[in-house]
């Protein structure tokens, strides 16, 4: 006889099924699995038999052989602990195999039998949703699980026993309640910056419209201040951009007592960061920070420090939206829309161009730590602003900042009036950073002055196409922002000053 139990293995946020087939028969005793396991997946059968023993059964004298289909299909994690327990004990007897035939299931099994939280777990609930199946998974991921559906039958027991006395009759497992993280609570207010009223501009700008920033300046000058504040002047996440958001962070293992929020992801990763941790990769092709950071912020701080060739592999990413992992047997994707922010000093002592300050190395030192970056990259960001550095004149003297909760309002709507806009073009997107090139000239209507005006800009500053897009989208966000269905040539000429065209060339 076969028992059967459904599990998933993951490629990328998808749940892919997976038959856990396991024969109890004649032969040389043995506990074999097959199907392509990965290492974890080859040492749950010591995990199994220790559980199965610590909770009052044995296995039989006889060849015990687990089957994980597809066979072609490598497995990875420890998630398959539970189902392959469960098969064990369905081929045995000691559970009914009919049972466990309506959920799928995913736990690491202890050697005590107590169930660990696994990762993947809301992604692998909205697999066994689609496929009209209940879900079976540690108690600590049941809050995570709950999310999927409200009327899905779903059971989080804390160990072995206690699934095996539900299936029985002998305990009811209660369905887990669906947990929200606490809202917006300490989230830094802009109210605490100082001066720097231009790059507050630029922020309220960048966030209006999702577009990338960069911030040039010197040590202390609050660059990184300002882009911490940044999340609390963007909107909560709309439902959808909550469970792909969710999603990715389950499957990172990063959901905190299966906990979901609706602020938007920031994230801020080192400058020795690798090309895997950025983009996503390793021996598991896991998300990357930019995948952590979709529908939400990446922050990079001190950007030129970065390695040259991992910033360059963000190229892709911020066109497409999506960070494709390719490998010799199997291609993921992952989601990717992010907004980049990035912070950087003028040069490699970080006091270039400020009054009285003369660097022994001159120009070159500021042309050679820009050189860092390459110009595809820069051609990306849409604003790059100096940020100039503040007095202790300007902290001493008292003086009142807007608080993040009025910007976040004219933030907010804003982005009501783009998103009106795009539904009635039948558009799924919501910001104008994402518009596609194609409908900008619909998108953004231009008068006879502006567009002469853009015209003459684009041959002076040698703009690409690229480029003159963006300086497109800048502007038809200056005009939401003002309430103006068309971009004047006023909107134009603060795009073309925030777009900071000079600002690398000086240090050519």
């Amino acid at each position: 006889m076969v028992s059967r139990v459904t599990t998933v293995a993951f490629q990328g946020i998808e749940a892919v099924p997976v038959d856990v087939q396991v024969q109890v028969g004649p032969g040389m005793v043995a506990f074999t699995i097959v199907g392509l396991p990965d290492k974890a997946v080859g040492e749950s059968r010591e995990r199994v038999r220790a559980a199965l023993h610590a909770s009052g059964l044995a296995l039989p004298a006889k060849r015990v052989t687990v089957n994980l289909a597809p066979a072609d299909l490598p497995k990875e994690g420890s998630h398959y602990d539970l189902p392959i327990a469960l098969g064990v004990m369905a081929a045995i007897g000691a559970l009914p195999a009919d049972q466990l035939q309506d959920y799928v299931v995913l736990g690491e099994l202890g050697l005590d039998g107590n169930l660990a939280p696994v990762a993947g777990v809301l992604p692998a609930a909205m697999g066994a949703n689609a496929l009209g199946k209940g879900l079976i998974c540690p108690k600590e991921c049941g809050s995570e699980a709950a999310w999927a559906d409200r009327e899905m039958d779903i059971l989080a027991p804390r160990s072995l026993i206690q699934l095996a006395n539900h299936f029985k009759g002998t305990q009811v497992l209660s369905r887990p309640v669906a947990k929200l993280r606490g809202q917006g609570v300490g989230l830094p207010d802009l109210a605490d910056v100082r001066g720097q009223e231009s790059a507050k501009r630029a922020l309220e700008i960048a966030a209006a419209g999702g577009h990338n920033l960069l911030m040039v300046g010197p040590p202390g000058a609050g660059k990184s201040m300002l882009a911490s504040r940044l999340p609390s002047i963007l909107p909560p996440l709309e439902p959808r951009e909550l469970l792909e958001v969710s999603m990715i962070a389950s499957l990172a293992g990063e959901l905190a007592d299966g906990k979901l929020t609706d602020r938007r992801p920031f994230r801020a990763p080192h400058h020795s960061a690798s090309m895997a941790a950025l983009v996503g990769g390793g021996m598991r092709a896991k998300p990357g920070e930019v995948s952590l950071a979709h529908n939400g912020v990446l922050f990079l701080d001190e950007l030129p420090e970065f390695n040259p060739q991992v910033l360059d592999s963000l190229r892709q990413p911020l066109e497409t939206g999506e960070a494709v992992i390719a490998r010799a047997n199997h291609r993921v994707s992952y989601p990717a829309r992010i907004q980049l922010i990035t912070a950087m000093n003028p040069c490699r002592c970080g006091h270039a161009g400020e009054p009285g300050h003369q660097c022994s190395r001159g120009v070159k030192c500021r042309a050679d730590y820009q050189a860092r970056l390459s110009g595809p990259l820069l051609d990306r960001i849409d604003l790059r602003i100096e940020v100039p550095a503040v007095t202790a004149r300007d902290l001493i003297n008292p003086g009142t900042s807007e608080a993040s909760e009025h910007v976040a309002r004219r933030v907010a709507q804003a982005r009501a009036i783009q998103e009106d806009r795009f539904r009635r073009q039948g558009l799924a997107m919501r910001t104008n950073a994402h518009a596609p090139a194609g409908l900008l000239d619909m998108l953004v209507p231009l008068d006879t002055a502006a567009r002469t005006f853009i015209g003459e800009a684009a041959d002076t500053l040698a703009l690409s196409a690229r480029g003159y897009h963006r300086v497109l989208k800048l502007a038809r966000t200056l005009a939401d922002l003002d309430g103006l269905e068309t971009v004047g040539r006023i909107h134009l000429a603060e795009a073309l000053s925030l777009r900071g065209e000079t600002l690398f060339r000086q240090a050519a």
